[in-house]
């Protein structure tokens, strides 16, 4: 009886796969990605780099997000401190249209390229579509012509319709993680009901901004999952989450992601997607530190949220832009068609 072939190698097949051809690995690839062993670690953020300079370019992409209303969620996103469902500290809060354009100002005047509004809801009402429509046209008035984002929950296609005519470049919807454990996560929607917005958003033509939270329980086969499933919608952007343990919610007991496996992830998702922004986001510098923040901008990342998270303080914008000004990485510049 002649044994079975011996598995080819994956960084080696991912060399010539997704360096080479721009195609990104499938789920079992990915899969074998993330059970590589900790001597291996070095070698994929390396090829993930690459990877990154390849199809994106060296390039990084800033971004700054203000919370509009927070807190009183009605979703039980079992992850997240602005649920109203949990005893979490965060109290419902509304920022007032002067607070909007002030964090607007700040954000671009770090060189951010991006703006993101977001509110904690399941999806947005005539009153909170009001205030965004408000608050664009005062940012605006301000002089400021940074890109707008927004992150406002599920949509019907009116309100879809309606932020396209306000002028909103980007939406903002995380699928949070892969479809076979969302009902782990959340009870009080569907993983179909997260998609069925991104779709709208999509075709209505603005960019999509998708990604997810590392750390919520998952097995390294629901993350391969979450990656191709990410892969399959071919967002814009996909922010990198890392679960900081809130106060009050089912997750506060749950572990930090190890640093070395945030990275292997990261690297991951980059080999999945080698044409897609990945960005840095909430958890970071609790999983990584500073030293992994470098590491992860040496591994796939090209884009970065810069300053304070909706209920969670980052770091300074200042130590980001000193970071990438060290590792020679520009910050994009701001679209000139705008």
């Amino acid at each position: 009886m002649t044994a079975a072939p011996e598995r080819a190698d994956v960084l080696a097949l991912a060399r010539e796969q997704v360096l080479e051809r721009g195609t990104g690995l499938s789920r079992e690839q990915v899969l074998d990605v993330l059970r590589l062993p900790d001597d291996r670690l070095t070698e994929l953020l390396a090829l993930a780099h690459e990877v990154r300079m390849r199809w994106c370019g060296p390039e990084v992409e800033v971004e700054g997000i203000v919370s509009l209303k927070t807190g009183g969620c009605p979703e039980d996103c079992h992850f997240c401190s602005q649920s109203g469902r949990f005893p979490s500290p965060v109290r419902s809060a509304w920022l007032d249209i002067p607070g909007l354009v002030k964090a607007a100002r700040q954000t671009a005047e770090t060189g951010a390229t991006e703006f993101c509004i977001v509110a904690a809801v399941r999806g947005p009402d005539a009153r909170l579509l009001g205030q965004v429509r408000e608050g664009i046209q005062a940012i605006r008035a301000d002089g400021n012509d940074i890109q707008i984002a927004c992150s406002l929950g599920m949509l019907t296609q009116e309100q879809v319709d309606e932020l396209v005519e306000m002028g909103v470049h980007r939406y903002n919807h995380n699928l949070e993680t892969a479809r076979s454990h969302f009902p782990e996560v959340v009870t009080t929607h569907s993983w179909e009901e997260r998609w069925e917005t991104l779709r709208m958003v999509r075709e209505a033509g603005m960019e999509v901004c998708c990604g997810g939270i590392i750390g919520m329980g998952e097995n390294d086969e629901q993350r391969a999952e979450f990656a191709v499933q990410l892969a399959e919608l071919d967002p814009h952007e996909v922010p990198m989450n890392f679960l900081i343990p809130q106060p009050g919610t089912p997750y506060e007991q749950y572990e930090i992601v190890e640093g070395k496996d945030a990275l292997r992830v990261v690297a991951a998702f980059r080999l999945a997607m080698p044409r897609t922004m990945l960005r840095f986001a909430g958890g970071r510098e609790l999983t990584l530190g500073d030293l992994g923040a470098e590491q992860g901008m040496l591994g796939g990342i090209n884009a970065i949220i810069v300053g304070n998270y909706l209920t969670n303080l980052g770091r300074p914008a200042g130590q980001d832009l000193a970071m990438l000004a060290e590792l020679k990485m520009p910050v994009k510049a701001l679209s000139e068609t705008l």
